[in-house]
């Protein structure tokens, strides 16, 4: 087992036992933190191979509202609407990625048509006010304790679902980091051309690899949805999700397993810190702090807080070994 693996192992080791640890606000950030980590490392498959998107809070806005619109409506079960927002996410990313490949659209260009995906998405659910509940937000009809409709007062089912979503992240980020085609998407980041002139399918990887970061993105934000009980069009959609998913995973590091994670535990828990902190005095000073403090992050750590430490340690080895 690598070293990274063994980390991620013992950190979900110490996740399980969490629980039993604090109160039960404290469980409800932990829970909170799993869901956006999962939604970080999906962003992060996409991100690390020089695919910036600016369009995952549509991926995250359609997971979150096809299964309570669903349940509220027709009363399917969240087991058969959260695969159906799956489904429909990797649709809306095959219907922008693919022409957007096959035209060779890339870097900035890529990212501007991301982000009008994520706008557009939150439109329409203002939009279809007399569905959605529009800007006032959604309230899926509630069941008490129901496996069927995927609802727990409780919140260690949450935690114990969130934790296993987590983990799923976490191994098809190995997956994708241990497989052949790694070096496909490493070469497409580099060269599109060349790698095509070597015999890469580049549209074909470029495709897969969008709909996977898609499909996960959009399955956080189903648990995330189902999870809160309340959907609004700005906490699950639009540029301003779009924009803390990719913030950060970039102040974690993308390019690390756990680096996601760690942007996760940052940015809730110094969200949920200065929230509390400046309660109503001074609003809008939290914000400004938060914003602040991860442009700092991503200015003197590019390659975020996981990959600072892991440079720092790789620098220190060789001084240690000379020491000895």
């Amino acid at each position: 087992m690598s070293r990274l693996g063994a980390s991620a192992f013992a950190l979900a080791a110490l996740a399980a036992v969490l629980p039993a640890a604090g109160p039960a606000y404290f469980l409800h950030l932990l829970i909170q933190i799993l869901i956006w980590a999962s939604v970080y490392t999906a962003w992060a498959l996409m991100g690390r191979f020089g695919f910036v998107s600016f369009g995952h809070g549509a991926f995250v806005g359609v997971g979150a509202y096809v299964p309570a619109l669903l349940w509220n409506y027709f009363g399917l079960t969240p087991w058969v609407g959260i695969p159906a927002g799956i489904a429909l996410a990797i649709l809306v990313a095959v219907v922008i990625g693919y022409p957007c490949f096959r035209l060779r659209v890339v870097g900035h260009y890529f990212a501007l048509v991301t982000l009008a995906l994520s706008q557009v998405v939150l439109l329409t659910l203002v939009a279809a006010r007399e569905i959605t509940g529009g800007s006032l937000g959604f309230t899926p009809k509630a069941a008490g304790h129901s496996w069927y409709a995927l609802q727990f007062p409780e919140k260690t089912y949450f935690y114990v679902i969130a934790l296993m979503l987590w983990l799923l992240a976490l191994s098809v980020w190995r997956w994708i980091d241990g497989g052949i085609n790694r070096e496909a998407l490493e070469a497409i980041s580099e060269d599109e051309d060349a790698a095509a002139a070597i015999g890469i399918d580049v549209l074909r990887e470029k495709l897969r690899i969008t709909v996977l970061s898609a499909a996960l993105t959009a399955l956080g934000g189903a648990i995330y949805g189902q999870y809160m009980m309340y959907l609004n069009p700005e906490s699950v959609s639009g540029i301003a999700v779009s924009l803390q998913i990719v913030f950060a995973a970039i102040a974690g590091g993308v390019y690390s397993l756990l680096g996601p994670t760690v942007g996760a535990l940052l940015t809730i828990s110094l969200t949920e810190g200065l929230r509390v902190w400046f309660g109503v005095t001074f609003i809008g000073a939290a914000n400004t702090i938060y914003g602040a403090l991860l442009v700092l992050c991503i200015i003197f750590m590019p390659q975020g807080i996981v990959g600072t430490l892991r440079r720092a340690m790789a620098a220190r080895a060789p001084k240690a070994a000379a020491a000895d």
